[in-house]
């Protein structure tokens, strides 16, 4: 039976999209479903602040009337202002073993890029590199954690059969809290914490919106030579305050100061896929509300994520603060500890990014799951 792909709308009705996403992950031991109502309202225009400089579509493959897979397009104007390379996105690219159906939703997202001008096409990014990215090609034992997809094994021979080619790997890294600190670390915290002007600040929840736009305007700072990056806008830092007050453990998201002035940041959450595991992505049943709101704010989890870290540029090649960056992840364990965590998947970080991964290798993390970007040409052929 031949493969049938249709359109939706974000915003309009999307209940076929939102359900490919459990035809597809469902059956996998290791998938936590996102909680349905964060994805819708990342789906909405009318409630993420991203859509304001950006277009989305999504599709859907059906083969003999049943739902077989589902992928997104998306043009992303930040991007192109910042990097200029005519490139738009796929995402939320998630079929079941079929590789025509995979072809298919491809060319789709690619046909709708290229009307629109785009002459690359390259994800997956759900929908933004600030969101969630790649295609997990290692690791699939590993639940996915907050914030983070997980994919079928067969997912990335099936974007390479429909003509993608890797172009980045992003690593994520365990890191065992219980361990005891590397003795570099020790120094470097011991080092830090001697100079008086140097103190370590949680982040306030009261006043999230204020404390987020710092962590932001530091993350814009220190995060903008990266490879993809696009700053996040005023309103995405808003909505994301907004998003990030009932997540937010205070004791593991802080800042460092100098002198009373933030000059680096370190946002870790709770892994909310911990606690969310068993209620499968629904949360508008009162029973797993309370469950999920009993597990993030009393008996807590025992997993967090490090999202981001970052020091202002400023400081780079300063020798008196070369310790900060080693010290503040032993700040982060020393909290960690305090709280009762056990282990955090520090990342995603870029395969290339040498002084970061050499740092969390000092600091005795390790590789356990790695996803992957794809890219395809797909610009008109001159004749």
């Amino acid at each position: 039976m031949a493969v049938h792909i249709r359109e939706h709308r974000p915003g309009g009705d999307i209940k076929d999209f939102l359900r490919a996403g459990y035809i597809v992950l469902g059956d996998d031991p290791s998938w936590v479903a996102p909680l349905t109502t964060e994805v819708e309202g990342l789906l909405n225009p009318g409630k993420n602040p991203f859509f304001k400089h950006a277009e989305a579509t999504l599709f859907t493959a059906w083969r003999g009337g049943k739902l077989v897979g589902r992928c997104s397009a998306q043009i992303d104007r930040e991007h192109l202002r910042v990097h200029g390379d005519d490139a738009g996105f796929f995402g939320f690219f998630d079929t079941l073993d079929d590789q025509e159906a995979a072809t298919a939703l491809l060319e789709a997202a690619a046909n709708w890029l290229r009307e629109r001008g785009m002459k690359a096409m390259r994800g997956p990014f759900n929908l933004s590199i600030n969101h969630e990215c790649g295609l997990l090609v290692d690791g699939f034992e590993h639940p996915n954690v907050v914030m983070m997809p997980q994919s079928r094994s067969w997912q990335a021979a099936l974007a390479e059969g429909a003509g993608l080619s890797g172009i980045k790997d992003l690593l994520s890294w365990r890191y065992d809290v219980t361990a005891e600190l590397p003795a570099r670390a020790k120094r470097a915290w011991e080092q830090i914490d001697a100079l008086p002007e140097v103190t370590f600040r949680s982040v306030r929840r009261k006043k999230m919106h204020d404390e987020l736009k710092i962590v932001l305007e530091i993350f814009n700072d220190a995060w903008q030579h990266n490879w993809g990056f696009v700053p996040l806008t005023d309103a995405e830092i808003s909505k994301t305050a907004e998003d990030m007050k009932l997540l937010i453990d205070e004791d593991i998201a802080f800042f460092a100061e100098i002198n009373g002035r933030p000059v680096a940041m370190c946002v870790c959450v709770p892994n909310l896929n911990e606690a969310s595991r068993d209620i499968g992505g629904k949360i508008m049943n009162p029973i797993n509300a309370l469950k999920l709101l009993w597990r993030l704010k009393v008996s807590g989890t025992r997993s967090a994520r490090l999202i981001l870290l970052g020091i202002r540029t400023e400081l780079r090649g300063v020798k008196k603060y070369g310790a900060l960056s080693t010290a503040i992840y032993a700040e982060l364990v020393r909290r960690g500890r305090a709280k009762g965590y056990e282990w955090a998947e520090l990342g995603w970080t870029l395969e290339d990014n040498q002084p970061i991964n050499l740092g969390i290798r000092a600091m005795r993390g390790r590789v356990y799951k790695t996803y992957r970007l794809y890219e395809k040409n797909i610009e008109e052929p001159t004749l």
